[in-house]
């Protein structure tokens, strides 16, 4: 199977996603574990997965190549999210010991499931390093920039710095804010989002200066979200390729903003698959192969 995802933007010709099915699991599971993972309500598991068929249809418009995450005792209910606990390269994936706790093993699972499509393991993040891939935000295919939060250490990217440095050429650091603290999710990708090589959604009241400044110099137009889009997750945006993006309904000062720039933009209701988990397009899914340029 062919693997590379060195970009936030390339085409996507194959993605990952887990099923509610298989990270929700019944009403009952969702009523005795959304407490444990930090969700802000409880989902409704019918109304769940029927957000999820439609996001699978519009991810379908794009490719045919969706391979599902199993049901797997190591992953929980925020195994929906498939984003995070991995990392395809050029050279294989690397796994995460994640930073929220009951998430630590998924990493375990997502190997296991990608050996079985032929992708080989490059590497993995070890304790006391974490890293989570809502964290990994790639510039171009070798320049990457990693957020320093509550669920990715400087440990973590010293390791994930390690593996890729035949083949990636630059490594940023960029520290994220104490923002609304350790019990809430804040990743890098939460306060960018690439829409093109030289077009971004961002909510700067966030990031530090240094990295906004070069995201200026290297040519990217900014687009900014205002504190209320932003906590509807306007700024949580799947690019499947240049200008052509996902995003969750309700968001539409952004979405205006995306189109005058000639976007196509798409989106999906989100209450329960979304809005409750606190994980937007980009969090559902992983691509596995990007078209990189040549």
């Amino acid at each position: 199977m062919e693997y590379v995802n060195q970009s936030m933007v390339a085409p996507v010709e194959s993605i990952l996603i887990k099923h509610p099915k298989d990270a929700f699991v019944s009403q009952e599971h969702l009523s005795t574990n959304y407490q444990k993972y930090g969700f802000f309500a409880e989902p409704n598991y019918e109304q769940a997965l029927k957000e999820y068929a439609a996001f699978e249809d519009l991810l379908k418009e794009y490719t045919d190549q969706l391979y599902y995450l199993p049901k797997d005792s190591l992953g929980g209910l925020d195994s929906i999210y498939a984003h995070d606990s991995l990392q395809v390269t050029k050279h294989g994936a690397i796994y995460f010991n994640m930073g929220k706790s009951v998430r630590q093993d998924e990493g375990i699972a997502s190997e296991k499931y990608l050996k079985s499509l032929g992708i080989p393991t490059l590497g993995r993040i070890e304790a006391p390093g974490t890293m989570e891939g809502g964290d990994i935000l790639w510039l171009d295919e070798k320049t990457v920039a990693i957020g320093v939060s509550f669920r990715t250490n400087q440990e973590g990217i010293r390791q994930f710095t390690e593996l890729v440095k035949d083949f990636v050429d630059e490594v940023i650091t960029v520290p994220l804010p104490y923002g609304p603290g350790p019990g809430e999710v804040l990743h890098l990708m939460s306060l960018v989002s690439m829409i093109d090589d030289d077009l971004a959604v961002v909510y700067s009241e966030y990031l530090p200066v240094f990295f906004r400044q070069l995201m200026i110099e290297r040519g990217i137009e900014l687009l900014e979200v205002s504190r209320e889009e932003y906590d509807r997750l306007g700024g949580n945006i799947l690019a499947m390729a240049p200008r052509q993006c996902i995003m969750m309904v309700g968001t539409p000062l952004i979405e205006e903003e995306l189109r005058a720039r000639g976007c196509q933009v798409q989106t999906y209701e989100g209450a329960n698959i979304t809005v409750l988990g606190h994980g937007g397009a980009t969090c559902l899914t992983h691509p596995i192969k990007r078209t990189m340029q040549q």
